[in-house]
């Protein structure tokens, strides 16, 4: 797959990831919530490692700097 997200789009991801964590291990969050949160969390570390949102495709986003592509 072609990469579309740029370096702030995945900073923001990891960010957004960490802060769900840990307001978990906080205990802020439980059941259902907590569930769906951690989830999301993991789709964004794996689409910042990866560095593709698939959400993206289909629309033709793409966060990458035009002189980087």
């Amino acid at each position: 797959m072609k990469k579309n997200m740029g370096t702030i789009d995945k900073l923001i991801r990891v960010f957004i990831a960490a802060v769900i964590g840990v307001i978990y291990f906080m205990g802020l969050i439980n059941g259902i919530t907590a569930i769906i949160l951690l989830v999301l969390a993991g789709v964004f570390l794996l689409t910042s490692l990866i560095s593709v949102c698939p959400l993206y495709l289909p629309f033709g986003i793409s966060t990458i700097n035009k002189e980087k592509k």
